[in-house]
């Protein structure tokens, strides 16, 4: 039984990428898999933030068969960030004497798959110490779920996303695959390295088995958001104002899933207290149940020009809305805009920067347009059937597995 080994920098443990989906799929593949996780202040994190303070609290136990070995997430960070240091000095400067390469070590896993840039780092230093140490050559997966450093964002000097970039560069060479999320996102890769083996897995849901078609002959609408509500995402003010306007013009609801992180609350208006409806966090599994009422989805990313990667995202709402045959609105994101007009299966206002006022016209557009909606409505659950669920990308996910361990299983999609 090959042994894998994820290694997790920032996520939470049960993070639905990287546990519920990647780590899941192969543990019923075959795959005797671990996962090397970060607490923080002492305590293991749900994945709205929350600590679990009652469970959870060995170093290492066993969840749903998949071994959990624990660090300390504010212990790690210094060696981590010698990332940064010239390369000559990695093996000397103590850069790898950090848990996740120690932990990763003790494991004697066949592949590594890390999941975040720092997590890489720690990836480098595991394969560059089993070989001397051990004598044995490990493989190295780079999920790479974002770009790192994103070229646009301004928190950072020209010259610190310069050094970052040549750094990752350098550990590219190092690195047998990359997983990513996006198209766009594996193109930049190649641009990069033209022979980077780079393959995309969609932040995809299992298919809603309880899924049926939905009725648009009706006299209401509800829109929604799943996930996180904070500065970045999720934006109140465009909420209400969606809301304000709708309610105006129709029997309307926003339902909003997930919403603030652990210690975060929203004041909703007190005249849009019967409008809105917050469900707070749910379980994976529970997501679709909560889709049943849900007319359309809305996402949205503001400042795209201090974020390459709101361009090129693929979030997992994205397709959780398609597996639930939900529409989605959309302002102008370069892959979700592909995706949405080549599959036709939601509607994008045409700025990179839009208003509540603008999503609101877009709603009321698609409910005075029914026969568009039902329509769009089949083509996303459609999509979701034909090419793009999580037992899609399972497939490719193995795929990946079959080719770094030298089989000539191919899994068909």
């Amino acid at each position: 039984m090959k042994k894998v080994c994820m290694i997790v920098a920032d996520h939470p443990f049960m993070d639905s990428r990287i546990f519920k989906k990647e780590a899941k799929s192969l543990q019923k593949k075959g795959y005797d898999v671990s996962m090397i996780v970060p607490r923080k202040n002492g305590y293991l994190f749900d994945v709205d933030g929350t600590p679990f303070t009652n469970r959870f609290l060995e170093k290492s136990f066993v969840y749903e068969g998949i071994k959990i070995i624990t660090y300390n997430w504010e212990n790690s960070r210094n060696q981590l960030n010698k990332v940064v240091n010239d390369v000559s000095t990695w093996d000397t400067s103590g850069a790898f004497y950090n848990p996740l390469t120690k932990l990763g070590i003790k494991q004697d896993a066949d592949i590594y798959h890390v999941h975040e840039y720092l997590s890489l780092f720690a990836g480098i230093g595991i394969k560059r110490l089993m070989k001397t140490l051990k004598g044995k050559d490990v493989k190295l997966i780079y999920d790479s779920h974002e770009l790192t450093p994103d070229p646009f964002d301004p928190r950072y000097s020209e010259s610190h996303r310069n050094n970052l970039k040549e750094k990752l560069l350098y550990m590219l060479k190092e690195t047998d695959y990359i997983i990513t999320i996006s198209d766009s996102i594996k193109s930049w890769y190649i641009s990069q390295n033209p022979s980077l083996p780079v393959e995309v897995v969609y932040n995809s849901p299992p298919l809603a088995l309880t899924y049926k078609q939905k009725n648009y002959n009706k006299n209401k609408l509800t829109a929604c958001y799943e996930g996180n509500i904070d500065p970045n995402r999720g934006n109140t003010d465009k909420i209400f104002k969606m809301s304000e306007i709708c309610a105006k013009n129709v029997d309307f609801k926003f339902k909003i899933i997930g919403g603030p992180r652990f210690g975060e609350t929203i004041q909703l208006p007190d005249h849009l207290q019967k409008n809105i409806h917050l469900t707070g966090w749910v379980d994976f599994q529970e997501i679709s149940k909560h889709m049943e009422e849900v007319d359309i989805g809305w996402i949205d990313y503001d400042n795209l020009n201090q974020s390459l990667n709101r361009h090129y995202a693929m979030p997992n709402k994205f397709f959780s809305f398609l597996n639930n045959g939900v529409p989605i609105i959309v302002n102008k994101c370069h892959d979700m805009e592909s995706f949405l007009r080549r599959h036709q299966c939601g509607l994008v206002v045409n700025k990179q920067y839009s208003k509540g006022e603008d999503f609101a016209e877009a709603l009321l557009y698609l409910y005075n347009n029914k026969d568009m909606l039902q329509k769009m409505s089949i083509n996303a659950r459609k999509a979701m059937e034909d090419l793009y669920s999580w037992e899609k990308m399972e497939q490719r996910l193995y795929n990946v597995y079959s080719e770094l361990l030298g089989n000539n299983v191919k899994f068909l999609m």
